[in-house]
């Protein structure tokens, strides 16, 4: 966790003006004092205020929603897009429900992790606390808006937050709705910030802000998580795209192959979840490609296959190293016959960006293999790729899936917001 910096290590010019980034973020940095000393009762009694606003103002969330997406449509930004930025009723309500239910969670702040008495009677404590001000840079996803200003606060945080041009409208009316209902519940309003209005200015500021946010977290295309991370001086949570892989194993039960391949592909194709690849065992491709290629192709999947996938589906488009290492996010899938479980996991190996891999199979010795030799965030067997998600895992919502080593990997709820500190309780030791 960063420490504060003194005022003077931001150049004086940088606050110059009544309304700036930096302005925002240090209202945000003040506000966090306030939402670290919050109760847990009293941060969940915020959010079922910021709950209950999102269901009152619905109306009003979709009619900017409805801006957005006719821009959007008319930019020509694509489908994945268009379906990651609109809201309906629906959604809307599901993002109301996703608050209530991260007020609803145990609260990490002040958990104790560990701690001993040293032989000179020093009792030590490690207590886990907010970081402080969690920033978030992402595009045409409002949803994630409320998710990570919902996390932040539930976890003591403040939040700043630059959504993008494609959500702008949306986003302006969602942080309005949420302000608000903090100011409602007797919290600071500033605790929730938006930079959206000073378009990639705000995010470049964002990204220079050492010593305001205290942790950055982008979500989003792979470009703009290669911007932030290699761009910013704040410390960063890598979230990364998702080239995600099933292999088929010549155990797999023909029935699960074939729904868990259909689910991970066409449940949700623009999301990160969603399988890209399928490697099939070339001991397995006569008896469950043409069933799971059908099962596709009726849900309206288009197959980009190697030479072994075409003889088996004549429909199926010619794949070439351009498909392996593609996040279609659509409704198309690469397909590939490899040679045994040493060439799949050598395929994982090369193309695959450690978000989720999935293995169908019924042979133990070889889920075992998988499960310890895949280097991903979250590597499964026998289950939908579509399951690596914060809501599915339990944490209510989620700030983002890390394909990172350091402090947190894969979906990231409460607990990867915190950080800790040592506590040490004496009676007048001293070192000798």
């Amino acid at each position: 966790m960063s420490t504060v910096i003194p005022d003077t290590a931001v150049p004086a010019d940088a606050v110059s003006t009544p309304d700036s980034p930096q302005a925002r973020m240090r209202a945000a940095k003040e506000a966090a004092r306030e939402t670290a000393r919050l109760t847990s009762d009293g941060k969940a009694a915020a959010l079922h205020a910021i709950a209950d606003a999102l269901t009152a103002a619905t109306a009003d969330i979709i009619d900017a929603n409805s801006r957005d997406l006719a821009r959007g449509a008319q930019q020509g930004i694509g489908d994945a897009l268009l379906d990651r930025l609109r809201l309906d009723e629906k959604r809307v309500a599901a993002l109301a429900t996703a608050v209530r239910e991260v007020a609803a969670l145990p609260d990490p702040v002040g958990r104790v992790v560990g701690g001993h008495r040293l032989p000179n009677g020093v009792a030590l404590e490690q207590v886990r606390v907010p970081f402080g001000v969690v920033g978030a840079i992402y595009e045409a996803r409002p949803n994630v808006t409320v998710d990570i200003a919902a996390l932040a606060l539930r976890s003591g945080n403040a939040a700043v937050l630059r959504g993008g041009s494609a959500a702008k409208e949306s986003n302006t009316v969602l942080v309005r709705v949420m302000r608000d209902a903090l100011a409602g519940a007797g919290v600071s309003p500033e605790a929730i910030q938006t930079v959206d209005d000073f378009g990639r200015d705000g995010a470049t500021a964002m990204m220079h802000a050492r010593g305001l946010i205290d942790v950055l977290v982008p979500r989003g295309s792979a470009g703009l998580i290669e911007t932030v991370v290699t761009e910013s001086t704040v410390p960063v949570i890598e979230t990364g795209a998702g080239i995600v892989h099933i292999v088929l194993d010549e155990s797999a039960p023909l029935d699960w192959a074939r729904d868990i391949v259909v689910n991970a592909k066409v449940q949700r194709p623009s999301v990160c979840n969603a399988v890209e690849t399928v490697l099939v065992l070339r001991a397995a491709a006569q008896r469950v490609v043409p069933e799971v290629a059908s099962a596709l192709a009726d849900r309206g999947v288009t197959i980009h296959g190697d030479d072994a996938i075409r003889a088996l589906v004549p429909a199926a488009l010619p794949a070439g190293e351009e498909d392996w290492a593609t996040e279609h996010l659509s409704l198309d899938l690469s397909m590939r016959v490899v040679d045994d479980l040493d060439a799949a996991l050598a395929h994982i190996r090369q193309y695959s960006t450690g978000h989720t891999e999935s293995i169908i199979s019924t042979d133990a010795l070889r889920i075992e293999r998988f499960l310890a030799e895949v280097d991903s965030a979250v590597v499964m067997a026998n289950a939908s790729t579509r399951f690596t998600d914060g809501a599915e895992f339990g944490f209510g919502a989620e700030v983002g899936i890390s394909t990172q080593k350091l402090h947190a990997r894969g979906p990231m709820g409460l607990t990867e917001l915190t950080s800790t500190k040592w506590l040490a309780r004496g009676s007048g030791q001293t070192r000798g």
